[in-house]
Protein backbone atom coordinates (compact mmCIF):
# COMPACT_ATOMS: atom_id res chain seq x y z
CA UNK A 1 0.00 0.00 0.00
CA UNK A 2 1.69 3.22 -1.16
CA UNK A 3 2.31 6.40 0.83
CA UNK A 4 -0.40 8.39 -0.96
CA UNK A 5 -2.92 5.66 -0.28
CA UNK A 6 -1.97 5.54 3.40
CA UNK A 7 -2.13 9.30 3.80
CA UNK A 8 -5.48 9.37 2.07
CA UNK A 9 -6.77 6.68 4.41
CA UNK A 10 -5.69 8.51 7.58
CA UNK A 11 -7.28 11.75 6.37
CA UNK A 12 -10.57 10.01 5.54
CA UNK A 13 -10.69 8.18 8.87
CA UNK A 14 -9.94 11.30 10.93
CA UNK A 15 -12.50 13.38 9.02
CA UNK A 16 -15.11 10.64 9.47
CA UNK A 17 -14.38 10.47 13.21
CA UNK A 18 -14.62 14.22 13.68
CA UNK A 19 -18.02 14.24 11.97
CA UNK A 20 -19.47 10.99 13.36
CA UNK A 21 -17.79 10.18 16.67
CA UNK A 22 -19.85 8.67 19.46
CA UNK A 23 -20.55 10.86 22.50
CA UNK A 24 -19.49 9.44 25.87
CA UNK A 25 -18.98 11.20 29.23
CA UNK A 26 -15.26 10.29 29.22
CA UNK A 27 -14.84 12.09 25.91
CA UNK A 28 -16.00 15.44 27.30
CA UNK A 29 -12.40 16.35 28.12
CA UNK A 30 -8.88 14.98 27.72
CA UNK A 31 -8.20 14.41 31.41
CA UNK A 32 -5.92 11.33 31.64
CA UNK A 33 -7.61 10.29 34.90
CA UNK A 34 -11.04 10.13 33.21
CA UNK A 35 -9.62 8.26 30.22
CA UNK A 36 -7.84 5.77 32.49
CA UNK A 37 -10.97 4.98 34.54
CA UNK A 38 -13.13 4.62 31.42
CA UNK A 39 -10.65 2.34 29.66
CA UNK A 40 -10.38 0.04 32.68
CA UNK A 41 -14.17 -0.10 33.05
CA UNK A 42 -14.57 -0.83 29.33
CA UNK A 43 -12.42 -3.96 29.53
CA UNK A 44 -14.77 -6.93 28.95
CA UNK A 45 -17.78 -4.59 29.37
CA UNK A 46 -20.03 -2.78 26.87
CA UNK A 47 -20.08 1.01 26.60
CA UNK A 48 -23.81 1.08 27.43
CA UNK A 49 -23.20 -0.79 30.67
CA UNK A 50 -20.21 1.36 31.63
CA UNK A 51 -21.80 4.83 31.24
CA UNK A 52 -23.85 4.88 34.51
CA UNK A 53 -20.98 3.29 36.46
CA UNK A 54 -18.50 5.82 35.10
CA UNK A 55 -20.76 8.76 36.01
CA UNK A 56 -21.32 7.49 39.57
CA UNK A 57 -17.64 6.71 40.02
CA UNK A 58 -16.49 10.15 38.85
CA UNK A 59 -19.13 11.92 40.95
CA UNK A 60 -17.76 10.15 44.04
CA UNK A 61 -14.06 10.15 43.13
CA UNK A 62 -13.62 13.23 40.93
CA UNK A 63 -9.88 13.37 41.72
CA UNK A 64 -7.12 10.80 42.02
CA UNK A 65 -6.57 11.95 45.63
CA UNK A 66 -10.15 11.12 46.61
CA UNK A 67 -9.86 7.68 45.04
CA UNK A 68 -6.52 7.02 46.75
CA UNK A 69 -7.92 8.02 50.15
CA UNK A 70 -11.09 5.90 49.85
CA UNK A 71 -11.36 2.44 51.38
CA UNK A 72 -11.22 -0.55 49.08
CA UNK A 73 -14.75 -1.47 50.18
CA UNK A 74 -16.04 1.92 48.99
CA UNK A 75 -14.42 1.35 45.61
CA UNK A 76 -15.83 -2.18 45.36
CA UNK A 77 -19.32 -0.98 46.25
CA UNK A 78 -19.30 1.50 43.34
CA UNK A 79 -17.93 -1.25 41.10
CA UNK A 80 -20.59 -3.77 42.15
CA UNK A 81 -22.20 -5.38 39.10
CA UNK A 82 -19.40 -4.51 36.65
CA UNK A 83 -17.54 -7.76 37.37
CA UNK A 84 -13.82 -8.51 37.09
CA UNK A 85 -13.27 -6.92 40.49
CA UNK A 86 -9.51 -7.18 40.31
CA UNK A 87 -9.72 -4.16 37.99
CA UNK A 88 -11.19 -2.11 40.86
CA UNK A 89 -8.45 -3.26 43.24
CA UNK A 90 -5.76 -2.29 40.71
CA UNK A 91 -7.37 1.13 40.16
CA UNK A 92 -7.34 1.77 43.90
CA UNK A 93 -3.72 0.66 44.31
CA UNK A 94 -2.61 2.64 41.25
CA UNK A 95 -4.29 5.82 42.52
CA UNK A 96 -2.30 5.47 45.75
CA UNK A 97 0.93 4.99 43.76
CA UNK A 98 0.19 8.10 41.65
CA UNK A 99 -0.40 10.18 44.79
CA UNK A 100 2.75 8.86 46.46
CA UNK A 101 5.13 8.81 43.46
CA UNK A 102 3.72 11.54 41.20
CA UNK A 103 2.10 13.83 43.82
CA UNK A 104 -1.39 13.11 42.45
CA UNK A 105 -0.51 14.09 38.86
CA UNK A 106 -1.11 11.38 36.27
CA UNK A 107 2.24 10.42 34.65
CA UNK A 108 2.71 11.55 31.05
CA UNK A 109 5.12 9.06 29.47
CA UNK A 110 4.19 5.72 27.93
CA UNK A 111 6.81 3.87 30.01
CA UNK A 112 5.64 5.34 33.33
CA UNK A 113 1.97 4.72 32.53
CA UNK A 114 2.63 1.14 31.38
CA UNK A 115 4.47 0.46 34.66
CA UNK A 116 1.31 1.20 36.67
CA UNK A 117 -0.65 -1.76 38.02
CA UNK A 118 -3.46 -3.07 35.82
CA UNK A 119 -2.42 -1.01 32.77
CA UNK A 120 -1.36 -2.84 29.62
CA UNK A 121 -0.06 -1.60 26.25
CA UNK A 122 -3.53 -0.77 24.88
CA UNK A 123 -4.62 1.35 27.86
CA UNK A 124 -1.23 3.09 28.06
CA UNK A 125 -1.43 3.83 24.34
CA UNK A 126 -4.97 5.16 24.62
CA UNK A 127 -4.06 7.50 27.50
CA UNK A 128 -0.89 8.77 25.77
CA UNK A 129 -2.58 9.40 22.44
CA UNK A 130 -5.89 10.84 23.68
CA UNK A 131 -4.77 12.81 26.75
CA UNK A 132 -1.28 13.82 25.64
CA UNK A 133 -1.54 13.58 21.81
CA UNK A 134 1.55 11.38 21.68
CA UNK A 135 2.05 9.28 18.56
CA UNK A 136 1.35 5.98 20.34
CA UNK A 137 -0.71 3.06 18.99
CA UNK A 138 -3.67 1.81 21.02
CA UNK A 139 -4.20 -1.74 19.78
CA UNK A 140 -7.44 -3.42 20.85
CA UNK A 141 -9.67 -6.00 19.16
CA UNK A 142 -11.23 -3.36 16.92
CA UNK A 143 -7.85 -2.22 15.61
CA UNK A 144 -6.59 -5.78 15.08
CA UNK A 145 -9.72 -6.53 13.03
CA UNK A 146 -9.61 -3.35 10.92
CA UNK A 147 -5.91 -3.58 10.07
CA UNK A 148 -6.27 -7.29 9.25
CA UNK A 149 -8.98 -6.43 6.75
CA UNK A 150 -7.41 -3.30 5.29
CA UNK A 151 -4.06 -5.04 4.72
CA UNK A 152 -5.53 -8.50 3.96
CA UNK A 153 -3.49 -10.08 6.77
CA UNK A 154 -4.18 -13.81 6.94
CA UNK A 155 -2.20 -14.34 10.16
CA UNK A 156 -3.93 -15.32 13.41
CA UNK A 157 -4.49 -12.10 15.41
CA UNK A 158 -4.56 -14.13 18.64
CA UNK A 159 -0.79 -14.61 18.26
CA UNK A 160 1.71 -12.12 19.73
CA UNK A 161 3.76 -11.94 16.52
CA UNK A 162 0.67 -10.86 14.54
CA UNK A 163 -0.23 -8.26 17.15
CA UNK A 164 3.32 -6.89 16.95
CA UNK A 165 3.09 -6.70 13.15
CA UNK A 166 -0.18 -4.74 13.42
CA UNK A 167 1.30 -2.46 16.10
CA UNK A 168 4.19 -1.64 13.75
CA UNK A 169 1.74 -0.86 10.93
CA UNK A 170 -0.26 1.52 13.14
CA UNK A 171 2.95 3.25 14.32
CA UNK A 172 3.72 4.04 10.69
CA UNK A 173 0.16 5.21 10.00
CA UNK A 174 0.26 7.62 12.97
CA UNK A 175 3.30 9.58 11.83
CA UNK A 176 2.31 13.18 11.15
CA UNK A 177 -1.35 12.73 12.11
CA UNK A 178 -3.59 13.55 15.08
CA UNK A 179 -3.06 10.40 17.15
CA UNK A 180 -6.11 11.05 19.34
CA UNK A 181 -8.54 11.35 16.42
CA UNK A 182 -6.90 8.50 14.49
CA UNK A 183 -6.89 6.00 17.38
CA UNK A 184 -10.42 6.90 18.47
CA UNK A 185 -11.49 6.79 14.84
CA UNK A 186 -10.29 3.18 14.63
CA UNK A 187 -12.12 2.37 17.89
CA UNK A 188 -15.40 3.83 16.64
CA UNK A 189 -15.06 2.38 13.16
CA UNK A 190 -14.59 -1.10 14.65
CA UNK A 191 -17.50 -0.69 17.05
CA UNK A 192 -20.02 0.67 14.54
CA UNK A 193 -19.04 -0.27 10.96
CA UNK A 194 -16.11 -2.70 10.69
CA UNK A 195 -17.83 -5.10 13.07
CA UNK A 196 -16.81 -8.73 13.66
CA UNK A 197 -19.94 -10.08 11.93
CA UNK A 198 -21.55 -8.49 8.87
CA UNK A 199 -19.35 -5.39 8.51
CA UNK A 200 -21.15 -2.44 6.91
CA UNK A 201 -18.67 -1.95 4.09
CA UNK A 202 -21.10 0.12 1.99
CA UNK A 203 -20.82 3.05 4.45
CA UNK A 204 -17.18 2.59 5.50
CA UNK A 205 -15.11 5.77 5.03
CA UNK A 206 -11.97 3.76 4.16
CA UNK A 207 -13.64 1.12 2.00
CA UNK A 208 -11.59 2.11 -1.07
CA UNK A 209 -8.37 1.29 0.83
CA UNK A 210 -9.52 -2.09 2.15
CA UNK A 211 -7.85 -5.04 0.44
CA UNK A 212 -10.18 -7.53 2.14
CA UNK A 213 -13.17 -5.72 0.65
CA UNK A 214 -11.52 -5.67 -2.79
CA UNK A 215 -11.00 -9.45 -2.56
CA UNK A 216 -14.41 -10.11 -0.90
CA UNK A 217 -12.68 -11.47 2.23
CA UNK A 218 -14.12 -9.02 4.79
CA UNK A 219 -16.44 -11.68 6.22
CA UNK A 220 -13.57 -14.16 6.53
CA UNK A 221 -11.00 -11.92 8.22
CA UNK A 222 -9.64 -11.55 10.78
CA UNK A 223 -8.40 -15.01 11.69
CA UNK A 224 -8.85 -15.12 15.47
CA UNK A 225 -8.37 -18.61 16.89
CA UNK A 226 -7.65 -18.78 20.61
CA UNK A 227 -6.55 -21.91 22.38
CA UNK A 228 -8.30 -21.41 25.72
CA UNK A 229 -9.52 -24.15 28.03
CA UNK A 230 -12.83 -23.27 29.66
CA UNK A 231 -13.35 -24.65 33.14
CA UNK A 232 -16.73 -25.71 34.52
CA UNK A 233 -17.21 -26.00 38.29
CA UNK A 234 -20.24 -27.26 40.21
CA UNK A 235 -20.80 -25.82 43.68
CA UNK A 236 -23.28 -26.37 46.42
CA UNK A 237 -23.86 -22.81 47.59
CA UNK A 238 -25.30 -22.17 51.05
CA UNK A 239 -27.64 -19.41 52.18
CA UNK A 240 -26.98 -19.90 55.89
CA UNK A 241 -29.26 -17.95 58.21
CA UNK A 242 -29.48 -17.30 61.91
CA UNK A 243 -32.77 -15.63 62.81
CA UNK A 244 -32.96 -12.57 60.51
CA UNK A 245 -29.26 -12.60 59.62
CA UNK A 246 -27.34 -14.19 56.76
CA UNK A 247 -23.81 -15.58 56.88
CA UNK A 248 -21.38 -14.00 54.41
CA UNK A 249 -17.63 -14.37 54.12
CA UNK A 250 -15.09 -12.05 52.56
CA UNK A 251 -12.99 -13.86 49.96
CA UNK A 252 -9.32 -13.58 51.00
CA UNK A 253 -7.86 -14.23 47.53
CA UNK A 254 -8.52 -15.57 44.06
CA UNK A 255 -11.06 -14.61 41.42
CA UNK A 256 -13.32 -12.68 43.84
CA UNK A 257 -10.66 -11.34 46.18
CA UNK A 258 -12.04 -9.02 48.93
CA UNK A 259 -15.65 -9.41 47.75
CA UNK A 260 -18.34 -10.82 50.01
CA UNK A 261 -20.22 -13.98 49.16
CA UNK A 262 -21.90 -17.11 50.43
CA UNK A 263 -20.07 -20.21 51.55
CA UNK A 264 -19.85 -22.75 48.76
CA UNK A 265 -18.05 -26.04 48.39
CA UNK A 266 -16.95 -27.82 45.22
CA UNK A 267 -19.37 -30.69 45.86
CA UNK A 268 -22.78 -31.65 44.48
CA UNK A 269 -24.73 -32.65 47.60
CA UNK A 270 -26.28 -30.49 50.34
CA UNK A 271 -25.66 -33.31 52.80
CA UNK A 272 -21.95 -33.22 52.05
CA UNK A 273 -22.15 -29.41 52.40
CA UNK A 274 -23.39 -29.94 55.96
CA UNK A 275 -20.45 -32.29 56.68
CA UNK A 276 -17.91 -29.82 55.28
CA UNK A 277 -19.43 -26.85 57.12
CA UNK A 278 -19.60 -28.65 60.48
CA UNK A 279 -16.00 -29.81 60.05
CA UNK A 280 -14.89 -26.21 59.32
CA UNK A 281 -17.02 -24.25 61.83
CA UNK A 282 -17.73 -26.86 64.57
CA UNK A 283 -21.43 -25.99 64.89
CA UNK A 284 -24.51 -27.94 63.73
CA UNK A 285 -26.16 -27.03 60.42
CA UNK A 286 -29.63 -28.01 59.21
CA UNK A 287 -30.95 -28.15 55.62
CA UNK A 288 -34.16 -26.18 55.04
CA UNK A 289 -34.81 -26.19 51.28
CA UNK A 290 -33.43 -26.24 47.77
CA UNK A 291 -33.67 -22.65 46.45
CA UNK A 292 -32.52 -22.75 42.82
CA UNK A 293 -29.85 -23.89 40.36
CA UNK A 294 -27.94 -20.95 38.90
CA UNK A 295 -25.24 -20.45 36.32
CA UNK A 296 -22.67 -17.68 36.12
CA UNK A 297 -20.21 -17.36 33.24
CA UNK A 298 -16.77 -15.81 33.72
CA UNK A 299 -14.27 -15.37 30.87
CA UNK A 300 -12.55 -18.73 31.25
CA UNK A 301 -14.83 -20.59 33.62
CA UNK A 302 -18.48 -21.26 34.38
CA UNK A 303 -19.95 -21.73 37.84
CA UNK A 304 -22.99 -23.96 38.33
CA UNK A 305 -24.36 -23.09 41.75
CA UNK A 306 -26.85 -25.45 43.40
CA UNK A 307 -28.32 -23.14 46.01
CA UNK A 308 -29.74 -24.42 49.32
CA UNK A 309 -31.05 -22.70 52.43
CA UNK A 310 -29.50 -23.86 55.70
CA UNK A 311 -29.94 -22.64 59.27
CA UNK A 312 -27.70 -22.49 62.31
CA UNK A 313 -29.03 -22.26 65.88
CA UNK A 314 -26.15 -20.35 67.45
CA UNK A 315 -24.72 -16.99 66.38
CA UNK A 316 -21.27 -16.86 64.82
CA UNK A 317 -19.10 -14.16 63.27
CA UNK A 318 -19.93 -12.62 59.88
CA UNK A 319 -23.72 -12.56 60.18
CA UNK A 320 -25.42 -9.61 58.48
CA UNK A 321 -28.93 -8.22 58.12
CA UNK A 322 -30.28 -7.43 54.65
CA UNK A 323 -29.77 -3.71 55.32
CA UNK A 324 -26.12 -4.36 56.17
CA UNK A 325 -25.66 -6.59 53.11
CA UNK A 326 -26.86 -3.75 50.86
CA UNK A 327 -23.74 -1.78 51.87
CA UNK A 328 -21.30 -4.64 51.22
CA UNK A 329 -19.63 -5.34 47.85
CA UNK A 330 -21.01 -8.70 46.67
CA UNK A 331 -19.77 -10.57 43.61
CA UNK A 332 -22.16 -10.54 40.66
CA UNK A 333 -22.46 -14.33 40.86
CA UNK A 334 -23.58 -14.21 44.49
CA UNK A 335 -25.92 -11.26 43.90
CA UNK A 336 -27.83 -13.75 41.72
CA UNK A 337 -27.87 -16.18 44.65
CA UNK A 338 -29.18 -13.52 47.03
CA UNK A 339 -31.94 -12.49 44.59
CA UNK A 340 -33.01 -16.13 44.17
CA UNK A 341 -33.23 -16.54 47.96
CA UNK A 342 -35.23 -13.32 48.42
CA UNK A 343 -37.58 -14.37 45.63
CA UNK A 344 -38.14 -17.76 47.31
CA UNK A 345 -39.26 -15.98 50.49
CA UNK A 346 -42.10 -14.29 48.61
CA UNK A 347 -43.99 -17.58 48.28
Amino acid sequence: MGDNMQNNMQHKLITWYQENHRHFPWRENENPYNIWISEIMLQQTTTEAVIPYFKRFMETFDTIDKLANASLEEVYKLWEGLGYYRRAKHIHETAQIIVEKYHGEFPNTYEDILALKGIGPYTAGAICSIAYHQSTPAIDGNVLRIISRVYLLKDNIALNKTQKKITDIVKELLIGYDSSAFNQGLMDLGATICRPINPQCDICPIQSHCLAYAKNQQKVLPINIKNIKHQEIHYTTGIITYQNQILLIQNPAGLLENLYGFIQYDIESPYRFVEEFEKQFHIPLSIVAHIDDLKHVFTHRTWYMHVYHFIINVPIEHLYTLDEIEKLPLSTAHLKVLKAYLKSREF
